[in-house]
């Protein structure tokens, strides 16, 4: 799902062009293009949806909304790290890789790639 959340106008800048501003949703800041509110001031609120500052909205409305989105955990949903979300999805509760299950022995398990004591004289070059 793609919000548009309310944040507020940290600072502003100047990005290739672009009128551009950190923006913070109730503690996650995001940069954001303010091509849409070319007049929006620092300290100031905003609708972002997918980026783009789109409405200015007052303090109170804003303060408000990121509220009941924190609530509902739908701040979480919009910025949370995707692989985390992924995983609880699909119902992984273990580190990766595969601390449990039928791969944790497997090739991978002590962090190393599959075959790297064989690999040929010279792949090894340049790996960290």
């Amino acid at each position: 799902m793609c919000l548009a959340v309310p944040g507020r106008v940290l600072d502003i800048g100047e990005k290739d062009g672009t009128r551009m501003a950190t923006v913070d949703f109730g503690g996650v800041q995001k940069e954001v293009c303010l091509e849409y509110l070319p007049d929006l001031q620092v300290g100031e609120y905003a609708i972002v949806h997918v980026g783009f500052a789109l409405q200015r909205l007052d303090e109170e409305s804003a303060r408000q909304t990121l509220a009941l989105f924190e609530e509902l955990g739908m701040l979480q949903e919009e910025f949370g790290d995707p692989w985390e979300q992924a995983a609880a999805q699909a119902g992984g509760d273990s580190p990766w890789p595969f601390a449990e299950g039928p791969y944790a022995d497997g090739p991978y398990a002590d962090g190393q790639y599959a075959g790297e004591a064989t690999a040929p004289q010279g792949a090894q070059e340049g790996r960290q």
